[in-house]
């Protein structure tokens, strides 16, 4: 499995792929005057729902926010969901 994080301008898309096909994304959007990444849109493709896809997909986005000192909030109930259930996310996690 494989990430890529295609950014442009204030938002982007993170896709998890496996050797075949796209297995879900994540959209997002940035507000660097605020240091917030918000999390839009969590999507796994059916075939693959059930296997913890999609968490893997917030983790590289909460990874993605580390990386540029950035909060998340995750306004896509799944996201904030998954936010809440994680130990170590307690410091960037934006409830609003």
């Amino acid at each position: 499995m494989t990430f890529t994080n295609n950014k442009s301008e204030n938002g982007g898309v993170i896709t998890l792929n496996n050797e075949i096909s796209e297995v879900g994304r994540l959209t997002y959007t940035i507000f660097p005057e605020d240091k917030k990444l918000i999390i839009s849109f969590v999507l796994v493709h059916s075939q693959f729902e059930g296997r913890g896809m999609g968490k893997f997909l917030v983790e590289e986005a909460v990874k993605f926010a580390r990386e540029n000192n950035w909060r998340v909030y995750p306004h896509c109930s799944y996201a904030r969901a998954v936010m809440r259930r994680m130990n170590d996310v307690e410091d960037i996690l934006l409830e609003r």
